[in-house]
């Protein structure tokens, strides 16, 4: 015991940090799924936050059973007359207790449900990013040249110290970390850089430079380099409630196309597959932002549920978007899939989901040299 104490005792922060962070993340999506399956009149059995036996729990007046169980790597919530999540057809519903039933509800009821759970991870990250800006503000750090590194791409396009970027591509730019997330996730593509100098507005062309960088773990990524740096931190601003949610709405828009644009490069082959990281990175990571302070762990679980939500509507079966797929379906057939098929469709689901857990571990271990 003393030994495994002595080699969990190193990463407690993290382990914990992971923890608060990741539940209340998996709790958001599940609670997502109980709003809208109570207000389409479907009884919710139970709503568990973890996997296996119960720690804890209670029953409520809806005769839900509340439980914290002893895996506490994600969450679900259990319908009457939901199917098991292999597909197979459960037991017969009495036809009095259908109404109440998940299967008894319509086509539209049901994809509601399904769609609410990651629907719920996007307005988390909307509503609590709006109540940052509204109360701390926003940091729009200057997107005024301050250097120009020789021979970079910056450089050969003809951009100097002291321009102002204006917008990349026709898409205006409104703080530096626009400009990076273009030219970090743009790997050898031609950009169009509108700039401001002297009271006139120029056009420049340039192309990004790629280059290999580690990160923390050692990980080498495939990056854009325009090679310039802002020229100071800019300004924090604060804006009106409205002003808020919609700035909001824009850095949930963003970070959801960043996180598109970067698995297009992996699937594409732009970025080595190694890129992918798994729980463990997650944990790692969990622990590295809470030890900045609280608003970057709260920033951080916004990106987090953000990609949650984004995973869970891919149309893998055994996921959220896969179900609705299948719901699709039987919208446009006028009639459920057969048995049949929907069982090899989760068998599918599982063995995709299954792989690319295993295979994100894996870079996890290699990632953090447990083999060596």
């Amino acid at each position: 015991m003393n030994y495994i104490a002595s080699l969990v005792e190193p990463y407690a922060q993290h382990i914990f940090a992971f923890l608060c962070i990741f539940t209340a993340v998996v709790f958001a999506h599940e609670l997502g799924h109980y709003l809208v399956a109570r207000w389409c009149g479907v009884r919710v059995e139970v709503f568990s936050i973890g996997f296996g036996r119960e720690m804890f729990g209670w029953t409520d007046r809806h005769a839900t059973r509340w439980r914290v169980s002893w895996l506490p790597f994600g969450g679900y919530i259990r319908m009457f007359g939901d199917a098991p999540v292999d597909g197979q057809a459960g037991a017969p519903i009495d036809p009095a207790l259908r109404p109440l039933s998940f299967a008894g509800k319509s086509v539209a009821a049901r994809a509601a449900i399904v769609f609410a759970g990651p629907l719920a991870n996007f307005v988390l990250a909307v509503v609590v990013l709006a109540i940052l800006f509204a109360t701390l503000g926003q940091q729009l750090t200057s997107t005024v040249v301050g250097k120009v590194y020789p021979d970079s791409a910056a450089a050969q396009a003809g951009i100097l110290p002291g321009d102002k970027i204006l917008a990349l591509n026709g898409q205006s730019v409104h703080r530096f970390e626009d400009i990076a997330d273009v030219v970090l996730l743009g790997l050898g593509e031609p950009l169009k850089v509108t700039i401001q100098r002297g009271g006139a507005t120029l056009d420049l062309q340039a192309t990004p430079h790629v280059i290999e960088e580690a990160d923390i773990f050692g990980t080498v990524h495939r990056i854009g380099r325009l090679g310039i740096e802002s020229s100071g931190r800019g300004e924090i601003v604060h804006y009106d409630p409205a002003t808020s949610a919609w700035m909001a709405v824009l850095e949930t828009y963003r970070r959801t196309a960043d996180i598109l644009k970067s698995l297009e490069q992996i699937v594409t082959g732009v970025r080595p597959p190694k890129e992918v990281g798994g729980i463990l990175s997650i944990a790692k990571m969990s622990g590295d932002v809470a030890g900045r302070g609280l608003i970057d762990a709260i920033d951080f679980a916004m990106l987090l549920s953000i990609n949650l939500g984004l995973l869970n509507l891919f149309p893998i079966p055994l996921l959220d978007g896969g179900r609705l797929l299948f719901y699709a379906f039987e919208a446009a057939r006028g009639r459920p899939l057969g048995p049949r098929a929907e069982e090899w469709g989760f068998r599918l689901g599982f063995a995709l989901v299954l792989s690319l857990m295993l295979f994100a571990t894996w870079n996890d271990l290699m990632r953090f040299k447990v083999f060596h």
